[in-house]
């Protein structure tokens, strides 16, 4: 399996500095950061916990189309949005503290039941979730359009 890689170039210290993460792997994109930026509820730019909910999105969209073949079912569409929490750690500085998977998808050959077991499944398989597996509170919303 493949290697992907990004790199960031940081300037200065955490509050006065800043700097830009390139995706290259794909060379896609470059992105300015800052923890300001980062820190702030009306923040403009992305930031590491918006380049995170990205990957575990997409990754649990992967692994959810693949659990829903595996029960039986045959899959349609999914939209899935990930909210990842920074939060201050209690043993000093800040964490991952929460992420939010909710899912609304189209199946068919599925009931409800068999949906959600298969949501559940596709959050405890996709190798994002394995890779987060230290945040304490990764939280699913999942149901049929």
């Amino acid at each position: 399996m493949p290697t992907r890689s990004a790199r960031t170039d940081w300037t200065g210290g955490l509050q006065d500095g800043s700097g830009e993460v390139a995706l290259v792997s794909s060379g896609v994109g470059k992105f300015d950061v800052s923890f300001p930026r980062r820190a702030a509820d009306d923040a403009v730019g992305t930031s590491p916990e918006e380049l995170l909910a990205a990957s575990h999105s997409s990754c649990y969209a992967m692994a959810l189309s693949a659990e829903i073949a595996n029960a039986g079912g045959t899959p349609g569409t999914e939209t899935v949005t990930a909210d990842v929490t920074l939060g201050p750690d209690p043993a000093g500085g800040f964490r991952i503290s929460k992420i939010k998977l909710t899912v609304r998808a189209t199946a068919s050959g599925l009931d409800s039941d068999a949906f959600v077991a298969a949501a559940t499944a596709a959050k405890n398989g996709c190798p994002i979730s394995k890779a987060l597996a230290g945040v304490a509170d990764i939280e699913l919303d999942a149901a049929l359009n």
